[in-house]
């Protein structure tokens, strides 16, 4: 169904994300997790970065698992690759008998691959059949989200993970449509929305059902959710002096990211202790200033890269020690 990997999958920021990770996989049989295995770019940069490592890869998507297995398949047995959703980590490594890891990278969001397949449903300026569904084996589509939510679901869904301003009007619109017919295509919704939204706002900021599809493909893969439960997980499972990288595209998953890391920066006793005791000090280093942003050059050799945001920070404490 799916072509092979093309050239233009470039992943995004890979040397950065290289220079983050790579000093915690220098040893030999040192771990790292690519949790959002995508088309294999960022594991198979750092599988030659690093040559000392192995890699485990997650990818929710069994299209993506097969084709970057294809990618993967020259250095042999480094590398794991396992269907599974980031959250389930503790799962995998359990089931694997890896007790700890040294580095782990989130790239968040949908990949280059499912927006480059028609089919899947996840592009606004294609027609397709609504799923948007990241394993298209099980779960509820796109399509199932607007034919059946109610409209203050569906208008909070558009506001909080679209960051539409207009969500009511769309909403609206939505209702009022499924009433004569479900939704099935995503040509049908892409201009539905276009035509809800002020044409002085068409006119900036992209397309004008950028923020809706967004919002259901949040909704339908309970991205959100899943990377609340995957952060504090992967956090615990990183080794001494390990690290860990997310890189996102959304303002709502840079916030999630921001927040968990900064927990893990801040000593667990009240700040009018004049002493932190041994084994309560903080147990992350942040390794980024902020959010770091693609170059220049990064913009220019992959647009894709222009949303993302890029965290990074490593673990300085494990059983109550400090390093």
């Amino acid at each position: 169904m799916s072509a092979q990997p093309k050239p233009s999958h470039v992943p995004v920021m890979v040397d950065r994300v290289i220079a983050l990770l790579a000093p915690a996989l220098s040893t030999p049989g040192s771990v790292l997790v690519d949790a959002t295995l995508g088309l294999g770019g960022h594991s198979e940069a750092f599988l030659n970065a690093c040559p000392e490592a192995r890699l485990i890869g997650l990818d929710r998507d069994h299209n993506a698992l097969r084709l970057a297995g294809e990618r993967l398949a020259p250095y042999g047995d480094r590398v794991t690759l396992v269907h599974a959703v980031y959250d389930e980590l503790p799962r995998v490594l359990d089931d694997l008998g890896i007790d700890a890891i040294d580095g782990i990278l989130f790239d968040l969001g949908v990949s280059s691959m499912q927006l480059d397949e028609a089919e899947r449903g996840f592009a606004y300026a294609q027609d397709a059949p609504l799923d948007m569904r990241m394993d298209d084996t099980t779960g509820i589509t796109a399509a199932d989200v607007l034919n059946t939510y109610s409209p203050a679901d569906l208008a909070r869904i558009l506001y909080q993970y679209g960051e539409e301003k207009f969500a009511r009007r769309i909403v609206d619109r939505i209702v009022a449509e499924r009433e004569k017919e479900p939704f099935t295509t995503s040509a049908r919704l892409s201009e539905l929305v276009r035509s809800a939204i002020p044409a002085a706002t068409r006119r900036t900021g992209g397309h004008p059902a950028k923020r809706t599809f967004q919002a259901l493909r949040i909704e339908v893969n309970g991205e959100l959710e899943v990377l609340r439960r995957a952060l504090p997980a992967a956090i615990d499972a990183l080794a001494l002096h390990g690290r860990i990288v997310v890189m996102s595209y959304h303002s709502l998953e840079d916030r999630i990211t921001k927040q968990s890391l900064a927990i893990g920066t801040k000593s667990d006793v009240p700040d009018d202790l004049p002493v932190i005791p041994a084994g309560h000090e903080p147990f992350l280093k942040l390794l980024t200033r902020g959010a770091e942003r693609p170059t220049d050059e990064e913009l220019e050799a992959n647009p894709r890269s222009a949303s993302v945001r890029v965290r990074a920070a490593e673990r300085i404490r494990t059983r109550g020690l400090v390093a």
